[in-house]
């Protein structure tokens, strides 16, 4: 079939034909009720100018430290002072004379040993202190504890060398924590640091020793999991000597001082810090948790026979109320605390004072 249009322009004009009408244009329909009701759209608001955002200052990494909460042995104390000491005033006290079977129980239950508890006793009962009882107490606990330069710090006994820190501990303790917290004091102080993330067995480790670092604003090195962790010290030190660096706190596989090749392990990365600094002469801190009591004590004889410990840094002290360990410590190992943690915050690792330590502990 042709289509309209073609048909109509091929048909021939019919002349004396009418044109026909052209028709006006339809009347626009009524608007419908729904549209004649609706209301005029509401132009929409005209968007605001965003404020301009104030420019930050620039991230300090270190200012925490100034911020972060000092802890005291005050109030670290208070649970050791509330259990132990009060017991102890208790009964040396008596209105009858010292009940000095009952100090003696104490003293075991506090975490001081059961055989230097009962010669601290005796020693205490001959002493005849003008003091009273409780002063001889005072006096015999305080002579457990190791005499030490308060000055003390970690030197470098190489020349052009870092002084160079290793830390030892069981998983749990506090041990990688207590290193970051290490980095930030002696960061905070002006002194330039390098950490070895040398616990290569524990993934996790190396995550939150960044964490640390970062925080700390200082540098770190780090190999893969698994990796050799004498080699991440190694190279930790030739950072440390290209850069003139002051200070190598080096983290190390948390471990059982019952396992003798893990010990071995820890033996080897000694090792290799004197084959690459002859004479550097590290401190070993080892890193004590002092809820764990006697078995804590008996951690720390095996490291030391291993490693060589020059130093014990007791977390946890604010959580327990044994802190008698602190004696029991010193006396078997002639080795001093070099820090004591009476809390969570950065500012709440503190240097041991002694003196300081029997003063908070009978305050």
């Amino acid at each position: 079939m042709m289509a309209f249009w073609r048909r109509r322009r091929e048909e021939p004009e019919v002349k004396g034909a009418e044109p026909e009408p052209i028709p006006e244009p339809a009347e626009p329909a009524a608007e419908s009720l729904s549209t004649a009701l609706a209301p005029e759209p509401v132009p929409p608001e005209p968007t605001p100018e965003p404020e301009a955002t104030p420019a930050l200052a620039p991230f300090d990494p270190t200012a925490f430290l100034a911020v972060a909460p000092e802890g005291s042995l005050d109030t670290g104390l208070e649970k050791t002072r509330t259990g132990l000491v009060t017991q102890l005033r208790g009964y040396l006290g008596n209105a009858d004379g010292p009940q000095w079977d009952e100090v003696e129980e104490t003293l075991i239950a506090g975490d001081i040993g059961a055989v230097l508890a009962i010669d601290l006793v005796e020693r205490a009962r001959k002493r005849r202190d003008p003091g009273g009882p409780e002063a001889a107490i005072r006096a015999e606990l305080a002579a457990l504890l190791v005499k030490r330069d308060v000055d003390w710090e970690p030197r470098s006994a190489v020349d052009g060398g870092p002084a160079v820190v290793l830390v030892v501990g069981v998983n749990g303790t506090g041990k990688t924590t207590t290193i970051g917290k290490l980095a930030a004091r002696y960061a905070g102080t002006g002194r330039s640091v390098i950490l070895a993330a040398a616990d290569t067995f524990r993934a996790a480790a190396i995550d939150q020793l960044r964490i640390w670092a970062d925080r700390a604003a200082v540098p770190m090195v780090a190999h893969a999991p698994g990796a050799d962790p004498g080699a991440v010290v190694f190279d930790a030190l030739d950072a440390a000597v290209a850069r003139g660096a002051d200070l190598v706190i080096a983290d190390t596989a948390g471990r059982l001082h019952t396992r003798s090749n893990l010990m071995d392990e820890l033996t080897k990365v000694r090792g290799i810090i004197d084959k690459r600094l002859p004479g550097a002469a590290p401190e070993t801190l080892f890193v004590l948790d002092a809820t764990t009591g006697q078995n804590g004590l008996a951690q720390a004889r095996a490291f030391h026979q291993a490693v060589g410990l020059t130093g014990i840094v007791l977390t946890k002290l604010d959580s327990t109320a044994k802190g008698g360990i602190v004696f029991a410590i010193e006396d078997a190992l002639k080795i001093p605390v070099r820090f004591v943690g009476v809390g969570e915050g950065v500012g709440d690792l503190l240097p041991f004072d002694p003196e300081a330590f029997v003063e908070a502990l009978f305050a």
